[in-house]
């Protein structure tokens, strides 16, 4: 089979053909269809906390069929979905709703998941409730933007540049700003941050009291340290997210967020954004898309 191999860091991709792997108590999926997340860019860059050995096959989600033709979307645990085949957890394996594309599929999980969890189970929103959504044209943006309208709240965004303003509002907020455009007097209930650094640091002063911030990454740099004292004296909180912990922890939550998400899925109040659809060939592209923040939605990779 063939997959893209990232031999060190800063490094290019290079396609190359490797033994199929060995199921091994898992399964076998054809990949049609792999996301790319920011993750994988920080792995290239050598910058992200859990770093990999090199060389390795990054991906961490993939939507394709099994031996039988049946569809399904599936996390990778520890990469592997840059490739023409994937051996994956049979726990980590999802149908793919017949009314969803490949590239939708590999566009959900980790994007949906990171959205709608903290925004169910960290906090309360609902009519009244006021979200704002860092890097809101993204993928896990993205699905901010539609889960938090779903489920009734009035949601803002955060862009990077002005041709993403539209993207946001048509995927349900009521509106989007440039970073530094942000109206002076808004205030919110919930800030879910992707960013980290300097927006992270400055999203305390727009809580509405008893708010909350998620910070669920840092694209941007390292979270700065947080005083106790400035939480207590705002009456604000902040939570933080991370996936692949809480699948090793509580991998029954995620399941019963799985299902509820999928539900939601077939009503049609959300759907998966794929901004860009490119062959294994073009990962570096796809990284590049992603660092330069010129992506909307997610991109996946076609094997």
């Amino acid at each position: 089979m063939k997959v893209a191999l990232l031999r060190e860091i800063d490094g290019p991709f290079e396609v190359v053909d490797v033994p199929d792997p060995a199921p091994d108590g898992k399964v076998l999926v054809r990949v049609r269809a792999a996301g790319v997340n920011f993750a994988d860019v920080m792995v290239r860059r050598g910058r992200y906390p859990q770093m990999p050995e090199l060389p390795t096959v990054l991906g961490s989600e993939v939507a394709g069929e099994l031996e039988d033709g049946t569809r399904v979307m599936a996390l990778t645990a520890g990469g592997g979905g840059y490739a023409e085949l994937a051996a994956v957890d049979p726990s980590q394996v999802v149908p793919l709703p017949d009314h969803a594309t490949f590239a939708e599929g590999a566009a959900f999980l980790l994007t949906f998941l990171t959205a709608f969890i903290p925004l169910t189970r960290q906090v309360r929103i609902g009519p009244g409730s006021r979200v704002l959504v860092t890097a809101a044209a993204g993928g896990v943006g993205s699905a901010a933007i539609q889960v938090a309208h779903g489920l009734g709240a009035a949601v803002v965004g955060l862009v990077g540049s002005r041709e993403k303003i539209e993207t946001c509002v048509s995927l349900g907020a009521e509106a989007a700003y440039l970073y530094d455009e942000l109206p002076e007097d808004e205030r919110f209930d919930v800030i879910l941050d992707q960013v980290g650094g300097e927006v992270f640091a400055g999203s305390f002063a727009r809580l509405r009291p008893l708010g909350t911030v998620i910070a669920v990454g840092s694209a941007a740099g390292a979270w700065q340290p947080v005083d106790p004292a400035r939480i207590v004296g705002r009456n604000v909180a902040l939570a933080g997210f991370y996936l692949g912990r809480l699948l090793r922890l509580d991998p029954e939550l995620v399941g019963s967020a799985v299902g509820e998400l999928l539900a939601f899925w077939q009503t049609g109040a959300l759907a998966p954004l794929v901004g860009h659809e490119l062959p294994l060939d073009a990962a570096e592209h796809a990284h590049e898309l992603l660092e330069s923040r010129r992506s909307v939605g997610k991109v996946v990779l076609v094997p």
